[in-house]
């Protein structure tokens, strides 16, 4: 699941309040899931940013709200389409994916950012989610029990635990897990300890961010000539 936070209601005001008529556009799935960017959301927000407005002098600003399926996905925002061009621009409450294609499907209409995506995670308890995958496009989960020392280790260590880690806690930040220690004891509790007696290599950075924008080709699922509407 994407995580995302929501911005400051003065952020959003200062990005908007040039702008005439202003449409929130919520979005159904990983915001709607961590309570950030879902119809009862962007329903407070759009609230609290009409009186945000109204105070700062800007009452003539029009915001009004909607919420579709997927940010994502170009077959759902057809579901918007009509709708756009009765404003001047657009809030987005989707990731940071849903806003760029907002903005690449809408060119000519501002799309601004309503949350700050922060990472890729799990619900740990009720409100509170964590981290727990980089993206980092050469997965290595397999050969560490099912624990990603890129993401959970502080230090991103592939062979064993730095010499900070005291029960079970990084020396990095208080109250953190030590990615090797829940390795190691995932590891035990398995009975494959014997497979850390080998050096781990190198990660592949190759597959990573530095290499630009990534793509993922389903050849089995192309259907030729629909392209994203298919």
């Amino acid at each position: 699941m994407i995580v995302a936070d929501r911005k400051r209601i003065p952020e959003i005001r200062d990005m908007i309040h040039d702008h005439g008529r202003v449409l929130l556009v919520g979005c159904g799935t990983c915001v709607t899931v961590c309570l950030a960017g879902g119809e009862r959301e962007i329903s407070i927000l759009g609230a609290a940013l009409r009186m945000a407005l109204r105070l700062e002098g800007h009452a003539d600003v029009v915001i009004d709200e909607c919420t579709i399926e997927r940010q994502c996905e170009d077959a759902f925002i057809d579901v918007l389409a009509p709708r756009v061009s009765d404003y001047d621009a657009i809030c987005s409450f989707g990731c940071g994916a849903g806003v760029q294609a907002l903005a690449e499907r809408f060119p000519q209409t501002p799309v601004y950012p309503g949350l700050n995506t922060q990472f890729m995670g799990i619900l740990e308890e009720q409100g509170v989610w964590v981290e727990e995958c980089a993206g980092c496009g050469a997965c290595r989960l397999g050969e560490f029990a099912g624990v990603c020392p890129i993401t959970r280790c502080a230090k991103h260590l592939f062979n064993g635990p730095c010499g900070g880690s005291r029960d079970g806690e990084c020396e990095v930040r208080p109250g953190l897990s030590c990615a090797w220690q829940l390795i190691y004891d995932r590891a035990r509790a398995l009975g494959v300890l014997d497979k850390f007696c080998e050096i781990a290599p190198p990660q592949d950075w190759s597959t990573g961010l530095d290499c630009g924008p990534r793509k993922v080709v389903r050849e089995d699922q192309r259907i030729a000539g629909l392209g994203p509407n298919a």
